[in-house]
C-alpha cells in the first residue's frame, strides 16, 4: 500500500505542476510553453508515467504487473537520463522538471522510487496461472 501511495502522490504532483507550467493563462513570472518546450513536455510525460504506474501498481492482475513494470522501467531510464541530461546541458532546461538533475526538487525521491518500484515488483510477481483479470 505504501508504494502505490508514494507513486500516487508523485502522480498528482507530477500532473499539478506540469499542468500549472503548460496551462496558457498568462503569469507574471510564469515561463510559457512555446519558451520552454522541452523541459515542459518532459514534465507532461512525467506525470503520464507516474499516473500509469499508481494505476498499474493499484491492479493485481498479471496484466496490470507488467503495465507496472514497464511504466516503472521507464520511470527509470527517465530519471537517469533526464537527470544526466541535465548535468550536461543545463542550459537545453529554462525551467525545472520532475526529473532534472535526478529529482532534486523533490528530494531526490524521484530517483530512488523507480528502484523501490521495481524490487516491490520483483517480490511480488503474479502467479503463472492467467488468471480472470487478463
Amino acid at each position: 500500500m505504501l508504494i502505490i501511495t508514494a507513486y500516487g502522490i508523485f502522480a498528482v504532483s507530477a500532473f499539478a505542476r506540469a499542468f500549472y507550467q503548460i496551462t496558457p493563462f498568462p503569469q507574471e513570472d510564469k515561463v510559457q510553453f512555446a519558451d520552454a518546450p522541452l523541459a515542459l513536455s518532459l514534465s507532461a510525460f512525467a506525470a503520464a508515467v507516474y499516473i500509469l504506474a499508481t494505476l498499474a501498481l493499484a491492479r493485481t492482475s498479471a496484466t496490470a504487473w507488467r503495465i507496472a513494470l514497464a511504466a516503472v522501467l521507464v520511470e527509470m531510464a527517465g530519471v537517469i537520463g533526464v537527470g544526466t541530461w541535465t548535468l550536461v546541458q543545463p542550459s537545453a532546461f529554462e525551467v525545472a522538471t520532475v526529473w532534472g538533475f535526478f529529482g532534486r526538487d523533490y528530494g531526490f525521491i524521484p530517483l530512488i522510487l523507480p528502484f523501490l518500484g521495481l524490487f516491490w515488483l520483483l517480490r511480488h510477481r503474479p502467479s503463472e496461472t492467467v488468471s480472470a483479470e487478463d
